[in-house]
Protein backbone atom coordinates (compact mmCIF):
# COMPACT_ATOMS: atom_id res chain seq x y z
CA UNK A 1 0.00 0.00 0.00
CA UNK A 2 2.80 2.19 0.84
CA UNK A 3 4.91 1.81 -2.41
CA UNK A 4 1.53 2.48 -4.39
CA UNK A 5 1.22 5.60 -2.18
CA UNK A 6 4.19 6.90 -3.81
CA UNK A 7 4.28 9.76 -6.08
CA UNK A 8 7.05 11.00 -8.86
CA UNK A 9 7.15 14.56 -9.66
CA UNK A 10 9.52 16.29 -12.20
CA UNK A 11 12.90 17.01 -11.08
CA UNK A 12 12.86 20.50 -12.80
CA UNK A 13 9.86 21.98 -12.28
CA UNK A 14 8.89 23.63 -15.54
CA UNK A 15 6.57 25.88 -14.10
CA UNK A 16 8.80 27.89 -12.57
CA UNK A 17 11.10 28.60 -15.71
CA UNK A 18 10.84 32.03 -15.43
CA UNK A 19 12.27 32.32 -12.65
CA UNK A 20 14.04 29.20 -11.77
CA UNK A 21 15.92 30.64 -8.56
CA UNK A 22 13.05 32.08 -6.72
CA UNK A 23 11.18 29.96 -3.97
CA UNK A 24 11.85 26.44 -3.60
CA UNK A 25 13.59 26.48 -6.78
CA UNK A 26 12.38 24.71 -9.58
CA UNK A 27 14.52 22.02 -8.57
CA UNK A 28 12.84 19.56 -6.10
CA UNK A 29 10.28 22.22 -6.17
CA UNK A 30 7.74 20.74 -3.49
CA UNK A 31 10.45 20.09 -1.37
CA UNK A 32 11.69 23.03 1.08
CA UNK A 33 14.68 24.05 2.20
CA UNK A 34 16.45 23.14 5.93
CA UNK A 35 16.39 25.64 8.43
CA UNK A 36 19.93 27.10 8.56
CA UNK A 37 21.70 29.75 10.86
CA UNK A 38 22.17 32.42 9.28
CA UNK A 39 25.19 32.64 6.80
CA UNK A 40 25.23 28.76 6.74
CA UNK A 41 24.52 27.10 2.93
CA UNK A 42 21.01 26.44 2.61
CA UNK A 43 20.23 22.95 1.73
CA UNK A 44 18.20 20.24 2.09
CA UNK A 45 18.75 16.96 4.44
CA UNK A 46 16.74 13.82 4.00
CA UNK A 47 15.81 11.85 5.34
CA UNK A 48 14.46 14.39 8.47
CA UNK A 49 11.32 15.35 10.68
CA UNK A 50 10.02 17.75 7.16
CA UNK A 51 10.61 14.59 5.15
CA UNK A 52 8.04 12.91 7.68
CA UNK A 53 11.51 10.14 7.98
CA UNK A 54 11.47 9.05 4.21
CA UNK A 55 13.77 8.74 1.68
CA UNK A 56 14.90 10.98 -1.77
CA UNK A 57 14.19 8.35 -4.41
CA UNK A 58 15.39 9.69 -7.94
CA UNK A 59 14.36 8.67 -11.59
CA UNK A 60 17.41 10.57 -13.24
CA UNK A 61 18.65 8.93 -16.53
CA UNK A 62 17.97 11.91 -18.87
CA UNK A 63 20.94 14.31 -19.82
CA UNK A 64 19.01 16.78 -22.03
CA UNK A 65 15.66 17.47 -19.90
CA UNK A 66 15.47 17.88 -16.10
CA UNK A 67 11.91 17.89 -16.96
CA UNK A 68 11.93 13.94 -18.00
CA UNK A 69 14.05 13.31 -14.40
CA UNK A 70 11.62 12.98 -11.52
CA UNK A 71 11.97 12.40 -7.97
CA UNK A 72 9.86 10.88 -4.71
CA UNK A 73 10.29 10.34 -1.20
CA UNK A 74 9.66 6.83 0.11
CA UNK A 75 9.78 5.00 3.71
CA UNK A 76 12.61 2.92 3.92
CA UNK A 77 10.53 -0.09 4.30
CA UNK A 78 8.31 0.40 1.00
CA UNK A 79 10.94 1.55 -1.32
CA UNK A 80 9.57 2.13 -4.87
CA UNK A 81 9.88 -1.71 -7.07
CA UNK A 82 12.94 -2.88 -8.57
CA UNK A 83 14.85 0.61 -7.33
CA UNK A 84 18.24 0.09 -6.07
CA UNK A 85 18.92 1.37 -2.44
CA UNK A 86 22.26 3.55 -2.13
CA UNK A 87 24.04 3.17 1.57
CA UNK A 88 25.83 6.04 3.04
CA UNK A 89 25.80 9.81 2.53
CA UNK A 90 25.39 11.05 -1.02
CA UNK A 91 25.59 14.86 -1.79
CA UNK A 92 23.43 15.92 -4.35
CA UNK A 93 24.24 19.07 -6.61
CA UNK A 94 22.02 20.95 -8.75
CA UNK A 95 23.85 24.09 -10.66
CA UNK A 96 22.03 26.39 -13.55
CA UNK A 97 26.30 26.26 -15.04
CA UNK A 98 28.62 23.28 -15.02
CA UNK A 99 31.48 21.58 -13.03
CA UNK A 100 33.90 22.12 -15.83
CA UNK A 101 34.22 26.27 -15.87
CA UNK A 102 36.56 26.33 -12.26
CA UNK A 103 34.58 29.24 -11.34
CA UNK A 104 31.04 27.93 -11.55
CA UNK A 105 32.44 24.72 -9.81
CA UNK A 106 34.22 26.45 -6.89
CA UNK A 107 30.52 28.02 -6.46
CA UNK A 108 29.05 24.59 -6.52
CA UNK A 109 30.97 22.82 -3.87
CA UNK A 110 31.84 25.51 -1.33
CA UNK A 111 28.26 24.96 0.56
CA UNK A 112 29.14 20.58 0.89
CA UNK A 113 32.87 22.03 1.55
CA UNK A 114 31.40 24.38 4.47
CA UNK A 115 28.50 21.48 5.27
CA UNK A 116 31.51 18.99 5.85
CA UNK A 117 33.07 20.90 8.51
CA UNK A 118 30.36 22.13 10.42
CA UNK A 119 29.07 18.64 10.72
CA UNK A 120 31.77 16.67 12.03
CA UNK A 121 34.16 15.91 8.89
CA UNK A 122 31.31 13.83 7.46
CA UNK A 123 32.31 12.44 4.13
CA UNK A 124 30.45 11.76 1.34
CA UNK A 125 30.38 8.18 -0.30
CA UNK A 126 28.94 9.59 -3.32
CA UNK A 127 27.85 12.56 -5.76
CA UNK A 128 24.93 12.78 -8.23
CA UNK A 129 25.57 15.78 -10.59
CA UNK A 130 22.84 17.79 -11.81
CA UNK A 131 22.16 20.91 -14.47
CA UNK A 132 19.33 22.44 -14.37
CA UNK A 133 17.95 18.79 -13.17
CA UNK A 134 19.86 17.04 -16.10
CA UNK A 135 22.65 14.39 -15.33
CA UNK A 136 25.93 15.55 -15.17
CA UNK A 137 28.97 12.45 -14.80
CA UNK A 138 31.86 14.34 -14.97
CA UNK A 139 33.92 17.15 -13.11
CA UNK A 140 37.21 19.08 -14.27
CA UNK A 141 39.75 18.05 -12.91
CA UNK A 142 40.38 21.07 -10.61
CA UNK A 143 37.37 20.94 -9.69
CA UNK A 144 36.95 17.20 -8.41
CA UNK A 145 40.25 17.61 -6.52
CA UNK A 146 39.29 20.56 -4.79
CA UNK A 147 36.02 18.83 -3.74
CA UNK A 148 38.33 15.81 -2.33
CA UNK A 149 40.77 18.43 -0.91
CA UNK A 150 37.52 20.08 1.12
CA UNK A 151 35.08 17.08 1.57
CA UNK A 152 37.66 14.42 3.10
CA UNK A 153 36.95 11.90 0.10
CA UNK A 154 37.44 10.73 -3.42
CA UNK A 155 34.62 11.80 -5.43
CA UNK A 156 32.65 9.16 -7.02
CA UNK A 157 30.20 10.35 -9.09
CA UNK A 158 26.76 8.12 -9.37
CA UNK A 159 26.28 8.22 -13.06
CA UNK A 160 22.41 7.17 -12.27
CA UNK A 161 20.93 4.55 -14.90
CA UNK A 162 17.60 3.63 -15.69
CA UNK A 163 16.60 2.38 -12.13
CA UNK A 164 15.29 3.94 -9.47
CA UNK A 165 18.13 4.90 -6.82
CA UNK A 166 16.97 5.83 -3.18
CA UNK A 167 19.22 7.53 -0.96
CA UNK A 168 19.77 6.43 2.59
CA UNK A 169 21.44 9.99 3.27
CA UNK A 170 21.05 12.82 0.98
CA UNK A 171 22.08 16.82 1.45
CA UNK A 172 20.79 18.46 -1.55
CA UNK A 173 22.11 21.90 -2.35
CA UNK A 174 20.16 23.77 -5.38
CA UNK A 175 21.43 27.25 -4.88
CA UNK A 176 25.06 26.73 -5.40
CA UNK A 177 26.98 29.34 -2.78
CA UNK A 178 23.90 31.41 -2.58
CA UNK A 179 23.00 32.73 0.76
CA UNK A 180 26.51 32.06 2.15
CA UNK A 181 26.99 34.73 4.58
CA UNK A 182 31.12 36.83 4.10
CA UNK A 183 32.35 34.63 7.17
CA UNK A 184 31.36 31.57 6.86
CA UNK A 185 32.26 31.74 2.93
CA UNK A 186 36.01 33.21 4.23
CA UNK A 187 36.00 30.40 6.76
CA UNK A 188 35.50 27.85 3.77
CA UNK A 189 38.33 29.54 1.82
CA UNK A 190 40.89 29.28 4.52
CA UNK A 191 40.22 25.62 4.90
CA UNK A 192 40.52 25.05 1.44
CA UNK A 193 43.68 27.06 1.15
CA UNK A 194 45.34 25.08 3.97
CA UNK A 195 44.08 21.59 2.85
CA UNK A 196 45.07 22.52 -1.12
CA UNK A 197 48.30 23.42 0.42
CA UNK A 198 49.22 20.30 2.47
CA UNK A 199 47.59 18.05 -0.41
CA UNK A 200 49.79 19.53 -2.86
CA UNK A 201 52.58 19.35 -0.25
CA UNK A 202 53.54 23.46 -0.71
CA UNK A 203 56.28 24.00 0.99
CA UNK A 204 55.28 27.42 2.22
CA UNK A 205 57.88 30.20 3.04
CA UNK A 206 58.12 33.44 3.11
CA UNK A 207 61.21 33.85 3.00
CA UNK A 208 63.05 33.45 -0.14
CA UNK A 209 66.55 34.23 -1.46
CA UNK A 210 67.56 37.42 -2.93
CA UNK A 211 69.19 36.96 -6.19
CA UNK A 212 71.21 39.58 -6.80
CA UNK A 213 72.86 40.00 -3.04
CA UNK A 214 72.20 36.06 -1.99
CA UNK A 215 70.27 37.44 1.09
CA UNK A 216 67.43 36.23 2.58
CA UNK A 217 64.64 38.36 2.71
CA UNK A 218 61.00 37.83 3.95
CA UNK A 219 59.99 40.98 2.29
CA UNK A 220 59.93 40.11 -1.71
CA UNK A 221 56.98 40.92 -3.84
CA UNK A 222 56.04 38.37 -5.77
CA UNK A 223 54.20 39.25 -8.83
CA UNK A 224 52.40 36.68 -11.19
CA UNK A 225 51.00 37.66 -14.82
CA UNK A 226 47.88 35.09 -15.66
CA UNK A 227 47.70 35.20 -19.12
CA UNK A 228 45.17 33.45 -21.11
CA UNK A 229 45.22 31.73 -24.73
CA UNK A 230 42.53 32.82 -26.92
CA UNK A 231 39.35 34.55 -25.37
CA UNK A 232 39.79 37.59 -23.19
CA UNK A 233 43.47 37.78 -23.76
CA UNK A 234 46.39 41.00 -24.37
CA UNK A 235 46.33 41.95 -27.85
CA UNK A 236 50.26 42.61 -26.61
CA UNK A 237 51.42 40.65 -24.12
CA UNK A 238 55.06 41.73 -24.25
CA UNK A 239 54.52 45.12 -24.17
CA UNK A 240 52.21 44.24 -21.15
CA UNK A 241 54.60 42.38 -19.41
CA UNK A 242 57.21 45.00 -20.01
CA UNK A 243 55.20 47.43 -18.08
CA UNK A 244 54.91 45.62 -15.28
CA UNK A 245 58.43 44.18 -15.14
CA UNK A 246 59.75 47.91 -15.35
CA UNK A 247 57.88 48.89 -12.72
CA UNK A 248 58.73 45.83 -10.63
CA UNK A 249 62.63 46.54 -11.10
CA UNK A 250 61.87 50.13 -9.32
CA UNK A 251 61.30 48.32 -6.09
CA UNK A 252 63.60 46.53 -4.22
CA UNK A 253 62.80 42.50 -4.08
CA UNK A 254 60.13 42.63 -6.74
CA UNK A 255 59.93 39.47 -8.82
CA UNK A 256 57.62 39.03 -11.40
CA UNK A 257 56.51 35.80 -12.96
CA UNK A 258 54.92 35.44 -16.78
CA UNK A 259 52.18 32.54 -16.95
CA UNK A 260 49.48 30.64 -18.62
CA UNK A 261 47.86 28.27 -16.56
CA UNK A 262 45.63 26.67 -19.75
CA UNK A 263 48.75 23.32 -19.16
CA UNK A 264 49.16 23.68 -15.47
CA UNK A 265 47.85 20.84 -13.09
CA UNK A 266 45.75 21.68 -10.09
CA UNK A 267 48.87 21.30 -7.04
CA UNK A 268 50.39 23.34 -10.17
CA UNK A 269 48.35 26.51 -10.05
CA UNK A 270 47.96 25.64 -5.89
CA UNK A 271 51.80 26.35 -5.61
CA UNK A 272 52.36 29.46 -7.77
CA UNK A 273 49.47 31.23 -5.92
CA UNK A 274 50.83 30.32 -2.94
CA UNK A 275 54.19 31.84 -4.09
CA UNK A 276 52.14 35.26 -5.43
CA UNK A 277 51.24 38.45 -3.82
CA UNK A 278 49.67 40.11 -6.63
CA UNK A 279 47.84 38.45 -8.69
CA UNK A 280 47.68 40.50 -12.70
CA UNK A 281 45.06 38.73 -14.99
CA UNK A 282 41.91 38.97 -17.37
CA UNK A 283 39.11 38.75 -16.04
CA UNK A 284 37.84 34.87 -16.58
CA UNK A 285 37.63 31.68 -14.28
CA UNK A 286 41.81 31.36 -14.01
CA UNK A 287 41.43 33.83 -11.56
CA UNK A 288 39.40 31.67 -9.63
CA UNK A 289 42.91 30.47 -8.42
CA UNK A 290 43.61 33.55 -6.05
CA UNK A 291 41.81 31.88 -3.14
CA UNK A 292 45.16 29.76 -2.91
CA UNK A 293 47.01 32.93 -1.96
CA UNK A 294 48.03 34.33 0.96
CA UNK A 295 45.28 36.27 2.72
CA UNK A 296 45.70 40.28 2.50
CA UNK A 297 47.64 39.54 -1.08
CA UNK A 298 46.47 42.22 -4.08
CA UNK A 299 44.35 40.99 -7.47
CA UNK A 300 44.29 43.41 -10.44
CA UNK A 301 41.49 42.60 -13.04
CA UNK A 302 41.42 43.47 -17.02
CA UNK A 303 38.49 43.53 -19.48
CA UNK A 304 37.85 43.59 -22.58
CA UNK A 305 35.55 46.55 -24.30
CA UNK A 306 32.05 46.71 -23.76
CA UNK A 307 31.79 44.64 -20.37
CA UNK A 308 31.25 47.35 -18.33
CA UNK A 309 27.92 48.19 -19.85
CA UNK A 310 26.13 44.82 -21.02
CA UNK A 311 27.91 42.20 -18.80
CA UNK A 312 25.86 43.15 -15.88
CA UNK A 313 26.36 41.47 -12.25
CA UNK A 314 28.59 38.51 -13.55
CA UNK A 315 31.22 40.92 -14.13
CA UNK A 316 31.99 41.75 -10.37
CA UNK A 317 32.70 38.46 -9.80
CA UNK A 318 36.01 38.27 -8.73
CA UNK A 319 35.98 41.43 -7.01
CA UNK A 320 33.64 39.10 -4.83
CA UNK A 321 35.38 36.72 -4.74
CA UNK A 322 38.57 38.56 -3.52
CA UNK A 323 36.02 40.22 -0.90
CA UNK A 324 35.18 36.36 0.42
CA UNK A 325 38.20 34.95 0.73
CA UNK A 326 40.46 37.61 2.13
CA UNK A 327 41.76 39.19 -0.52
CA UNK A 328 42.66 42.96 -1.87
CA UNK A 329 40.67 43.74 -5.21
CA UNK A 330 42.95 46.71 -6.61
CA UNK A 331 40.54 47.46 -9.37
CA UNK A 332 39.60 46.71 -13.03
CA UNK A 333 40.89 48.57 -15.93
CA UNK A 334 38.44 48.41 -19.21
CA UNK A 335 39.28 48.39 -22.64
CA UNK A 336 37.69 51.72 -24.33
CA UNK A 337 38.99 51.05 -27.83
CA UNK A 338 37.75 48.49 -30.45
CA UNK A 339 35.29 48.17 -32.36
CA UNK A 340 31.67 49.06 -32.10
CA UNK A 341 29.07 46.51 -32.66
CA UNK A 342 26.96 46.31 -35.21
CA UNK A 343 23.80 45.03 -33.44
CA UNK A 344 20.91 46.76 -31.84
CA UNK A 345 20.19 43.77 -29.78
CA UNK A 346 22.27 43.65 -26.21
CA UNK A 347 22.38 40.50 -25.78
CA UNK A 348 24.02 39.75 -29.36
CA UNK A 349 26.35 43.09 -28.31
CA UNK A 350 27.27 41.48 -25.68
CA UNK A 351 27.95 37.98 -27.32
CA UNK A 352 29.95 40.18 -29.66
CA UNK A 353 32.30 41.81 -26.86
CA UNK A 354 32.22 38.85 -24.69
CA UNK A 355 35.65 37.04 -25.49
CA UNK A 356 37.42 40.33 -27.46
CA UNK A 357 41.10 40.81 -27.07
CA UNK A 358 42.06 43.59 -24.22
CA UNK A 359 44.70 46.70 -25.11
CA UNK A 360 46.80 48.27 -22.45
CA UNK A 361 47.32 51.69 -21.41
CA UNK A 362 51.11 51.88 -20.37
CA UNK A 363 50.87 55.59 -18.37
CA UNK A 364 48.15 54.17 -16.64
CA UNK A 365 49.10 50.35 -16.00
CA UNK A 366 52.38 52.58 -14.70
CA UNK A 367 50.94 54.15 -12.40
CA UNK A 368 48.51 51.63 -11.21
CA UNK A 369 51.56 48.89 -11.06
CA UNK A 370 53.94 51.09 -9.02
CA UNK A 371 50.66 51.87 -6.28
CA UNK A 372 50.17 48.61 -5.95
CA UNK A 373 53.60 47.51 -5.77
CA UNK A 374 54.93 49.37 -3.37
CA UNK A 375 51.87 49.61 -1.28
CA UNK A 376 52.70 45.50 -0.96
CA UNK A 377 56.33 45.96 0.04
CA UNK A 378 54.95 48.10 2.92
CA UNK A 379 52.78 46.19 4.34
CA UNK A 380 54.89 43.17 4.37
CA UNK A 381 57.82 45.38 6.09
CA UNK A 382 55.17 46.32 8.40
CA UNK A 383 54.30 42.79 8.98
CA UNK A 384 58.08 41.72 9.47
CA UNK A 385 58.25 44.47 11.72
CA UNK A 386 55.28 43.04 13.55
CA UNK A 387 56.36 39.73 13.88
Amino acid sequence: MLRQSITFLPLKDSRLSNHPMDGNTWFMSSVSDASVTDGEPIHIRIPSSASNGRLLCLSAADHHDGARNSYALAFREALPVNSSFLPGRTFIAENYYDYDNIWHGLAAIIPFARWHATNGGAAPARWVLFHCGEVRTSMSEWVRTLAEVSTGAAVSIEEMGRTVACFEEAVVVRRSDGGMGKEKREAVYDIMRCRARAFCNVKKNNVEEEEDSGRRSPSLVRMTLLFRVGSRSFKNETAVAEVFERECRQVVGCRVRLVRSINLTFCEQVQLMSETDILVSPHGAQMTNMVFMDKNSSVMEFFPKGWLELAGAGQYVFRWLADWAGMRHEGQWRDSHGESCPFDNKDRCFTFYKDGSIGHDEVFFSGWAARVIRETKERKLQDLRGS
